[in-house]
């Protein structure tokens, strides 16, 4: 019933906030950006705090004091589905996301992607892969943070995928931070039940920044080795 009564909710709250991604739209044509921003900020974040609440996830977060109020590049591993609502609603304001490009296939999920200023990526090629770096560097210099899971996919609780390069990339082509986070048992929610939900705890820690501006070559081929630990050294 929990699993029949959270897809109906997620839906329906799609469904009903119709209107309002019109008026998004309507004041992005006027470019009114940060009063369309403020309006998405609060649909996604309420959307993903109930999607929390209806799962039955109670949710511990820690290190809230690194959050910063700068453009960053927000590294998180990914154990699960929930991963998403959980650094929508969980870790300061909600923020764009790298995700496939399958996703931008999905209606209303990809209206309101897009009105948070995700990025859509093709796995299969090369060539797409280096443009949404690029895309995701120009998104930095206009003020905007990114949420990455550069596993790529989910770990469902077990060991965790190498990190791939392109987000850290991202963040060192325009010296942003990167503000590591650790999500441990996002997984217990759906993915260890055969996708049925069910109620679990979740730990969420946010670590220090790890500045990039002045990092030499070597220091940033050395990034996703040395973010993974920090991720892993908690869970």
């Amino acid at each position: 019933m929990r699993t029949i009564l959270w897809f109906a909710y997620f839906w329906l709250y799609l469904l009903l906030c119709i209107p309002a991604s019109g008026y998004v739209w309507y004041l992005e044509k006027r470019g009114r950006d940060a009063d369309a921003d403020r309006l998405v900020e609060r649909f996604v974040a309420n959307w993903a705090r109930r999607l929390l609440y209806f799962a039955g996830a109670k949710v511990t977060v820690t290190g809230e004091e690194n959050l910063i109020d700068r453009p960053a590049v927000y590294i998180a591993n990914h154990q699960g589905y929930f991963d998403i609502p959980l650094m929508l609603a969980c870790v300061g304001k909600p923020r764009g996301l790298i995700a496939k490009q399958e996703i931008d296939k999905i209606p209303g999920i990809r209206t309101w992607m897009r009105h948070l200023h995700c990025l859509f990526v093709d796995r299969s090629s090369p060539r797409a892969g280096a443009q949404v770096m690029l895309d995701g560097a120009a998104l930095l210099e206009t003020g905007r943070s990114l949420t990455i899971f550069p596993e790529g996919t989910r770990s469902r609780g077990g060991e965790m995928h190498e990190f791939k390069a392109g987000a850290f990339r991202i963040a060192s082509r325009v010296g942003a931070p990167i503000v590591p986070v650790t999500i441990d048992g996002s997984y217990k929610l759906m993915e260890a039940n055969h996708f049925w939900i069910h109620p679990a705890e979740v730990r969420i820690t946010i670590h220090p920044a790890i500045e990039t501006a002045g990092m030499s070559r070597p220091e940033i081929k050395a990034l996703p080795e040395k973010t993974l630990e920090i991720i892993t050294s908690v869970l």
